[in-house]
């Protein structure tokens, strides 16, 4: 089940909440506004083969200008 981050339109508050399939619509823990912005968030990826190690992924770089730090990261778009 996903873990989605939101920003409040009426109070500013920015959380995160696990969103089910049939969990109503997530409201402001804050206010309990449901005005609601869900961010752009960021995700690794841990795969293991069972030796206590773990592998990281991050983002390629920018599809638009390259840069490395991912998607979204030059604020061209």
């Amino acid at each position: 089940m996903p873990i989605f981050e939101y920003s409040c339109a009426a109070c500013g508050n920015e959380f995160e909440t696990l969103v089910r399939p049939s969990s109503p619509a997530p409201s402001c823990p804050k206010c309990h506004a449901t005005d609601l912005h869900k961010k752009l968030s960021s995700f690794s990826a841990h795969t293991g083969s069972g030796g206590g190690g773990s592998v990281h992924s991050h983002p390629g770089p920018c599809g638009s200008c390259g840069h490395p730090g991912g998607p979204g990261s030059c604020q061209v778009h």
